[in-house]
C-alpha cells in the first residue's frame, strides 16, 4: 500500500516557441509566483500554487484532450470574473452535487478546472 501524504507537483506542457508567452500567461492572468527552478538542459519555468508547484515545460503540442488538473479556489465567482476579463477560453463541466465547478483552456491547450465546495 502506498500512504500518499498530498501533491506535491502538477506539470503542464507548451511548444517550445511558446514558453515566454507562457510564463506571462502563467504570471500575469492565472497570478502565480515564479520560483527558482533547477539548471536542467531542458527549457521551463516553476510556479508556486497553494501549497504544490506547477512546473511548466516544453513538448510538441497535442490535440486537446480531457486530461486535466483540478484546483480548489476559495471564490469561484471571482475566479471565473478574473478569466473572463483576459478573454480566457472555458469547457463547462457536468454538475457534481457539492462543489461549482468549470474548467478553462490555456492558450496552449492545457485544461485546468477549478472548483469550490458549496457544502
Amino acid at each position: 500500500m502506498i500512504n500518499f501524504k498530498r501533491a506535491d507537483h502538477i506539470q503542464v506542457c507548451v511548444p517550445l516557441e511558446r514558453l515566454e508567452e507562457a510564463r506571462i500567461f502563467y504570471t500575469d492572468v492565472v497570478g502565480l509566483k515564479r520560483i527558482e527552478r533547477p539548471a536542467f538542459n531542458s527549457k521551463g519555468y516553476w510556479f508556486q500554487i497553494a501549497d504544490i508547484q506547477l512546473h511548466l515545460s516544453t513538448e510538441e503540442a497535442l490535440p486537446r484532450t480531457s486530461r486535466h488538473t483540478a484546483f480548489e479556489v476559495t471564490d469561484i465567482t471571482e475566479a471565473r470574473r478574473h478569466l473572463e476579463s483576459f478573454g480566457v477560453e472555458f469547457w463547462e463541466e457536468p454538475v457534481i452535487p457539492g462543489r461549482t465547478r468549470f474548467s478553462f483552456i490555456d492558450p496552449f491547450g492545457n485544461r485546468m478546472e477549478l472548483l469550490q465546495f458549496t457544502e
